[in-house]
């Protein structure tokens, strides 16, 4: 048994073995993904290449072969509550090998079990594959059953299909059957290391789609069987290495140490907690998640919150951002990009704790008033949104006092804030809006870039005086004082365009009035705004965003969408015109 490896070791290995196997290497990916707003973050190595399993030659185009290699950074918050036991971590890495129809079964198989029992020095405990779903056109996997027997693996299980069919990601994408490799821990328990997917379909549906009604949805063959591994790399190391949980392998050794040494009232799992949510908001932070409200905004600060609950019960004496240095000496000489982030993400987090902190106490003292047998939906959704404990929080905090929480109650009152804010947002903008439509949403969107291609160009004066969209254009009505020069309109629509071709997400936060107005979101002074407001801001976060505004929507994912289904329209004022005193009117198109 090969425990003396490290971390570095078993990365180097691993992408050493595959590239003389023929293999690319490719760096991982941003925890942010590209082209595929179905999903929030990457979640597996295979989502930056799942365009390729529709196309091998786009593969061969791109990489100069049909396989690849990558160990790439992932986010999973689905087992949350999970975190703390020996196993289970929110940002993990993923050690995974790929082929766009460049090897079968065979290889996949053979290549996996070499380097586990070879380059690892591991025993296979049992491998499961494939039993197939009755009456329908899935059947079980023989071929990976006798290919392994050929290995001299004896144990083989077949499972069901919930089990050893993956896929897909998203509301559609590549799926198919597995094959999933086992071993044991220290401790003797068969822990699953290794899941090779063949994706021989494409599923036009979700996986709960699939797994509930696989007959009812449209699923096609591949044109080329396509191969997608994903290796635990924590849960590798804490076997390799020889321990009883991942929290005790080098890439949480330092971190750890440091919170033991810092803690008033050492708790186990609240430690491992606070250790899991500090590294998961560094890696999001540098890839560019600020906390919010919504979306992988809000999943950050969740975590961050969580990670400040938990600080408070062992009672750690430093910062959570002095945590930071401790964090990245486990990635020297890998993921080096969040390096030269590392003063950013700790005032980062330094900003949502502080903001947390002057909440968490009333909140708390608001839940140490409830003394019944458990908390109703309507209670659990008054500590979040008018104290600022999150769900999981609140469920934290019931469990210790023995109370049980509504949780279906509680999302329950969260869907009606979020229909009453909707309707709220429809109200206000219907005037502006025609209708909501794919392109009175581009150009609803693109409007938000003409105010601030204004602002750039023309100064600060400018103020929206009014706007009207139509699925065939924008009008825009703004506050200036002169027409506009050639060369001005010229710049305006430049600065659009440029923005367009840079990719940039569209996002959403909800914030108090208050703050809102602190980050310079742009607004109109005329108009009564409510405690919180609907903020959309165009950029990877909110402080550098290039563009922020009080708006309730409806908006397009991305600034590419403005560019049209082949990336061909501009952005182009048709018309600048006098409206009234002071006021101009713009008339564009996206052509």
């Amino acid at each position: 048994m090969t425990s003396a490896m490290t971390s570095s070791e078993i990365r180097s290995k691993f992408l050493e073995f595959f590239e003389k196997k023929g293999h690319k290497i490719v760096s991982s990916s941003s925890l942010i993904p590209k082209d595929d707003p179905s999903v929030l973050f990457t979640t597996a190595g295979m989502q930056q290449f799942k365009p390729y399993y529709t196309n091998d030659k786009s593969a061969l185009k791109d990489f100069g072969s049909k396989n690849t290699v990558s160990i790439q950074k992932c986010i999973r918050t689905s087992d949350i509550e999970e975190v703390g036991d020996d196993s289970h971590n929110t940002f993990f890495e993923m050690l995974g090998n790929f082929s766009f129809g460049g090897y079968g079964k065979k290889m996949a198989i053979e290549y996996a079990y070499e380097f586990i029992t070879r380059e690892m020095g591991l025993d296979i405990s049992y491998v499961s594959v494939f039993g197939g779903l009755k009456d329908s056109y899935l059947e079980r996997d023989e071929e990976s059953k006798k290919i392994w027997q050929a290995l001299g693996i004896r144990d083989i299980r077949e499972e069901e299909m919930s089990d050893v069919f993956w896929g897909p990601t998203g509301n559609s994408g590549p799926c198919g059957p597995t094959t999933e490799i086992y071993c044991k821990n220290i401790e003797g328990e068969n822990i699953e290391i290794w899941n090779i997917v063949f994706n021989e379909f494409y599923c036009h549906g979700s996986r709960e789609q699939l797994l509930n009604a696989p007959n009812e949805i449209k699923i096609e063959k591949l044109p080329f069987l396509g191969i997608d591994t994903g290796m635990g790399f924590e849960r590798l190391l804490y076997i390799v290495q020889r321990k009883k949980s991942v929290f005790e392998t080098d890439v949480f050794q330092s971190v750890m140490d440091k919170i033991k040494v810092k803690s008033e009232n050492w708790n186990i799992k609240s430690a491992r907690i606070v250790a899991d949510h500090v590294k998961a908001s560094i890696f999001m932070i540098a890839d560019g998640v600020a906390p919010s409200n919504t979306d992988r905004g809000y999943v950050l600060r969740r975590l961050l919150r969580r990670a400040t609950r938990y600080a408070k019960v062992v009672d750690l004496k430093i910062y959570l951002s002095e945590l930071v240095d401790f964090v990245l000496d486990e990635y020297k000489g890998f993921h080096e990009n969040i390096l030269k982030d590392k003063i950013e993400i700790k005032k980062e987090i330094d900003k949502e704790v502080e903001k947390f902190d002057k909440t968490i106490g009333i909140g708390l003292r608001e839940f140490n008033k409830i003394s019944t047998t458990d908390i109703s939906g309507n209670s659990a959704f008054t500590l979040f949104s008018s104290y600022g404990l999150p769900i999981d929080v609140i469920i934290d905090l019931a469990k210790e006092k023995k109370l049980v929480v509504d949780v279906e109650g509680f999302e329950k009152e969260f869907k009606k804030h979020q229909n009453l804010s909707r309707t709220g947002a429809e109200q206000k903008f219907k005037g502006g809006l025609a209708d909501t439509s794919e392109m009175s949403k581009r150009y609803h969107t693109a409007t938000h870039l003409l105010h601030q291609a204004l602002h750039d160009v023309l100064g600060k004066s400018v103020m929206q005086k009014g706007s009207n969209i139509t699925p065939e254009r924008l009008r825009f009505d703004f506050s200036h004082d002169s027409k506009m020069t050639s060369e001005e309109k010229k710049k305006v629509e430049d600065i659009v365009n440029q923005k367009i071709g840079e990719d940039l997400p569209v996002q959403q936060a909800i914030l108090p009035k208050a703050e809102a107005e602190k980050i310079e979101a742009r607004h109109s002074f005329d108009e009564k705004y409510g405690s919180e407001v609907s903020i959309y801001y165009i950029g990877k976060n909110m402080k550098d965003a290039y563009s922020k505004e009080f708006c309730g929507g409806p908006h397009i994912v991305n600034t590419k969408e403005l560019a049209g289904p082949e990336g061909k329209w501009k952005f182009k004022i048709l018309k600048e015109e006098a409206l009234s005193q002071g006021v101009r009117r713009i008339k564009a198109v996206l052509d």
